[in-house]
């Protein structure tokens, strides 16, 4: 049986954290019968946030806080930047790891191809681009 909890005019009571908040703290839901959503502000973030993350990943948040502490708390490719965004091949949805912004969004832009990837790390080092020496004066351009 649900106890029975008397709200004032304004206010409605989170069965979450089951306190009476006012409607200032609520989100607004025109499916509900009081137009306002079923849990407060607050534990609807971590709600959503906690189902996202095992829709999405199908991970918890505790094992993405367990594979950023498992990694010195930095993005696996750049080492400087923070771990904050989960990396997941897109084919078969396996998580990688957990990379800065930057570096996830890398990643996504060459589409997860190692081929593209690998001819940007070329590119960036100067070997697709610098002409080779093969012999004193003649310089052979790449292709």
């Amino acid at each position: 049986m649900r106890e029975k909890v008397t709200v004032p005019s304004g206010h409605k009571r989170c069965p979450q954290c089951r306190e009476v908040k006012p409607h200032s703290e609520w989100e607004r839901n025109k499916t509900t019968s009081d137009g306002w959503s079923s849990y407060c502000r607050v534990f609807r973030t971590q709600r959503n946030r906690a189902s996202y993350f095992k829709r999405k990943y199908g991970i918890t948040e505790a094992e993405r806080d367990a594979m950023i502490e498992a990694q010195g708390g930095s993005c696996l490719l750049c080492r400087t930047g923070p771990a904050e965004h989960v990396d997941h091949d897109h084919q078969t949805g396996k998580v990688r790891g957990v990379l800065c912004f930057s570096c996830n969004a890398a990643l996504g832009q060459f589409k997860d191809r190692p081929d593209v990837i690998r001819r940007a790390a070329a590119y960036v080092e100067g070997n697709l681009w610098n002409p080779t020496l093969v012999a004193q004066g003649v310089y052979r351009q790449p292709s």
